[in-house]
């Protein structure tokens, strides 16, 4: 996934003095000239290879042993982007996804895997407006190109990190902490009083979820597969938790709400709760899809039950928006819900599960995969030692 070399970049590459590097980097690839369609073309440019980091590849889809930990080029920053020194990342259920080659990167977008990353500024590409000058501690949500000691981030999508949190803590907010604002605010228009249903409520988006609800004056309330999991989501602010895998939780939420049923419902399972959600949905309510775990089949009468409701079923995903959306997303964020991490209160918090070397990235993604984590799992590509030598 991280090197697809053509003939053209071979002749170009050789009147380079680095030829001896070069070719031990073509060549630990595995694939000499061959074309694969989950791979992109480096660039046609000796430059390009003077400068190597570490990455997180993927040669072919399949499980966590495809990943690879190899070096390739550092990307260059492009007019307005600005390159960032990953100190941390954090694990998606997207990156499952996209490793078994199910959710490919956007056109033009980096194929190494990551959503989300903290770290400093590196260098900026030509054309940045916003003041960034080098060392200064970002954090920011990507298309791609997490996984990996650099990456080169448009800089409208870069956010401070706040002073009291570390880079491991700081790269458990763009993608998670985003996406659930951007489900509440953006897509569903939470409003105060509002009870509002957050499947997988011990997730990264779930953890989010609960303490923005809290913070917007509405009601949160959750699912999740364990005691434990529905006693962490209880600590940061749900009003009342159902485990799904021991009853009906529709039937808990209409108790809990004496019938009348959830005003918002973000949804990231999908196919196989879909009646729930629609029973357990109040008259005029938004059920916000945003992810299919359970499936994305559908069996049944979902229309005539979702218009006896009046129901609103909204659908959305981030990654694939624009990035002039992502701007206003980011900006609406930093303005409304950035301070909160930072306040003499300090009332908001990312909630970390665990955390893994790059080298470990394979056991990272095993422990998502085994819904283990209770909060956002964090890759640390720059040693915590080293930080602190730094």
């Amino acid at each position: 996934m991280c090197s697809n070399l053509k003939e053209n970049d071979l002749i170009l590459i050789e009147s380079c003095h680095c030829w001896d590097l070069q070719m031990h980097c073509i060549l630990h690839t595995g694939r000499f000239l061959l074309r694969n369609t989950y791979q992109r073309t480096w660039p046609k440019c000796c430059s390009s290879f003077s400068k190597m980091m570490r990455a997180v590849c993927v040669d072919k889809p399949g499980g966590p042993e495809n990943l690879l930990l190899r070096n390739i080029p550092r990307p260059q920053p492009k007019d307005g982007e600005v390159l960032v020194k990953v100190h941390a990342a954090a694990l998606n259920r997207a990156d499952l996804l996209q490793r078994r080659g199910l959710y490919p990167p956007p056109d033009g977008e980096s194929d190494i895997i990551g959503l989300e990353v903290a770290g400093t500024v590196d260098s900026l590409g030509p054309g940045v407006k916003e003041g960034w000058k080098p060392d200064d501690r970002v954090m920011a949500l990507l298309c791609g190109g997490g996984y990996a000691e650099y990456v080169a981030v448009p800089e409208e999508l870069l956010m401070p990190v706040p002073h009291n949190l570390t880079f491991c803590q700081a790269a458990a907010i763009p993608e998670a902490w985003l996406t659930a604002f951007q489900l509440l605010v953006f897509i569903a228009q939470v409003k105060e009083g509002e009870v509002v249903l957050a499947h997988a409520g011990a997730s990264g988006i779930g953890t989010a979820a609960v303490q923005l609800v809290r913070l917007f004056g509405a009601v949160p309330i959750v699912t999740a597969g364990s005691l434990e999991k529905l006693k962490m989501a209880e600590e940061l602010g749900a009003a009342a938790g159902f485990n799904y895998k021991e009853g009906n939780f529709a039937q808990g939420v209409l108790d809990f709400t004496r019938g009348k049923g959830a005003n918002v419902i973000l949804d990231c399972i999908g196919g196989s709760s879909w009646e729930k959600n629609v029973n357990c949905l109040a008259m005029d309510g938004r059920w916000v899809l945003y992810g299919t775990l359970g499936g994305r089949a559908v069996e049944g009468d979902l229309l005539g039950k979702l218009l006896s409701k009046r129901g609103h079923l909204l659908a959305s995903l981030l990654r694939s928006r624009s990035l002039q959306y992502k701007a206003d997303l980011v900006k609406a964020f930093s303005h409304r819900v950035l301070p909160y991490f930072s306040d003499q209160a300090a009332s908001l918090r990312p909630v970390i599960d665990s955390t893994f070397n790059l080298e470990e990235i394979a056991e990272a993604h095993k422990r998502m995969e085994a819904n283990k984590n209770m909060g956002k799992i964090i890759v640390n590509v720059v040693s915590q030692n080293q930080e602190i030598s730094n």
